[in-house]
């Protein structure tokens, strides 16, 4: 498989389409179980809030899949995706209510690389706030 985007049709500030990923406790425990990550300030309100955060948080790997996402989407190819790196900048507060959280992902290529490379700068934000900085994948497109 490889992307379906060709090179020659994209510009620099071509914007991905965005997409938004809910995210409950009901996903942070499938999440758990499926990564092996059973750390309690996924699950545990009670201790989450006593290790001084303010409620159950999401797994800093999971944001990071999820927001890669819109990429892997967009290109038709996860395997396009050749470099992919973040910098966790605040937590996903995952209340413990019908709704959970919201995280919200948008994308545009920044800069046309050589051999049929882009770099795709991810936004991804949650309640209002940044929850990943320095998010930035290189996509090798057809």
């Amino acid at each position: 498989m490889t992307a379906k985007i060709a090179y020659d049709e994209v510009e620099v500030g071509t914007e991905l389409p965005a997409q938004s990923f809910p995210v409950t406790r009901a996903t942070l425990v499938r999440y758990a179980g499926a990564s092996g990550d059973f750390n309690p300030i996924h699950w545990n309100e009670k201790f989450a809030v006593e290790v001084g955060l303010p409620d159950v948080i999401a797994h800093g790997m999971f944001t990071m899949a999820e927001a890669i996402r819109v990429v892997t989407d967009w290109a038709g190819d996860p395997a396009a995706v050749v470099e992919y790196g973040v910098r966790f900048t605040k937590p996903v507060i995952v209340p413990n209510d019908d709704q959970g959280a919201l995280v919200e992902v948008s994308a545009k290529v920044a800069v046309k690389l050589d051999d049929k490379r882009v770099r795709v700068d991810i936004t991804a934000m949650s309640a209002g706030q940044k929850v990943l900085g320095m998010s930035r994948a290189v996509v090798e497109l057809a």
